[in-house]
């Protein structure tokens, strides 16, 4: 019975006419694409700019312990989303860059830089539950350091590609 019903689904209503050609219209105006490609560096800047400020913050008040796993993450953060601002606000340049394999470089480190921030991520929850448990932490920093060496030259072999 479920099925049945399943097959004689209505067809989809098809959009008003107003809003029928909104891709076409916003794929092919260099204002709206400048238009978002600002408003995304804006915001990447903005996440950027919280991340160095916790940084600072963290710098501030415990200057003794120095590059903590959390202070290393925040600046992290910082690159990426500064790299990734960047790249938005100075697109039509980086589509510029030649030759093309450079061009997928730039685009790529971020992707790479938040892999390794996110990683760095589940590294420090990954020693907070072994040290929780009494259980030695000394193969999680190695275990991290080999994945993303392995991530990182998977990257740089297929740039040769290219």
């Amino acid at each position: 019975m479920a099925a049945a019903a399943l097959l004689s689904a209505p067809a989809p209503v098809p959009l008003p006419a107003v809003f029928a050609g909104w891709w076409e219209h916003v794929n092919g105006s260099p204002a709206w694409q400048d238009g978002i490609f600002w408003a995304l560096a804006a915001l990447y800047g903005l996440i950027a700019a919280s991340s160095f400020i916790q940084v600072a913050r963290i710098q501030h008040r415990v200057p003794e312990y120095g590059w903590t796993t959390q202070k290393v993450f925040q600046f992290l953060n910082f690159l990426v989303n500064g790299a990734r601002c960047s790249i938005f606000a100075f697109r039509r340049q980086v589509q510029l860059v030649n030759p093309q394999i450079f061009q997928h470089v730039i685009l790529d480190l971020p992707g790479l830089a938040f892999f390794t921030t996110y990683a760095m991520l589940a590294l420090f929850w990954a020693e907070i539950s072994y040290q929780a448990r009494g259980l030695d932490t000394d193969g999680l920093r190695s275990g991290f350091y080999t994945i993303n060496g392995v991530v990182y030259a998977m990257q740089v072999k297929q740039f040769f590609l290219i």
